[in-house]
């Protein structure tokens, strides 16, 4: 079963990069200015879409987010799951302990300056898998706005009303 895995480092502490994930003022930022709430389902329109993709969110933590396709469109999208998993990235001198795993740098988990965030698009039906490719080419372009916006606090939607693409 296809699976989308896109790892990166922000620098930005883990409240910062959850704020974004979680918060209608963080989501808009990066994703879609069209982001509304019913109970613990996000719904996210977009510009020549029918109808707003329904995402429910099934935890949201400073260790991670998960949400879960809970609407009919996109149909290819039908039983899938998103996970953001927010970790410290390890010492950039590349410090390991006795076993060679890596040792998180600075204070207790989720306090320091710098997130490492591993995004994950799974539960593809089969049939599905033809459009994997386009989905992970979009979710790279987002997780770079995210990325930039938890950075910066600049917020640059990928999409807006009217279908334009705000430039990076």
């Amino acid at each position: 079963m296809a699976e989308i895995a896109l790892e990166l480092d922000i620098a930005a502490p883990r409240a910062v990069v959850l704020a974004a994930l979680t918060t209608h003022d963080g989501l808009t930022s990066w994703w879609t200015t069209e982001v509304e709430r019913e109970d613990d389902v996000l719904l996210f329109g977009f510009p020549d879409v029918p109808e707003p993709f329904r995402l429910r969110r099934e935890r949201a933590d400073l260790d991670r987010v998960v949400w879960t396709n809970a609407g009919a469109f996109p149909p290819h999208w039908a039983g899938t799951w998103i996970s953001w998993d927010l970790a410290d990235p390890a010492d950039p001198a590349g410090s390991s302990d006795p076993a060679g795993r890596a040792v998180p740098s600075g204070g207790p988990a989720g306090t320091g300056h710098r997130t490492r965030l591993l995004f994950r698009h799974g539960g593809w039906q089969p049939g599905s898998e033809d459009g994997v490719p386009a989905v992970a080419g979009t979710w790279a372009q987002l997780l770079v706005r995210l990325k930039d916006y938890a950075q910066s606090g600049t917020a640059q939607p990928l999409f807006t009303p009217g279908g334009h693409h705000h430039a990076p």
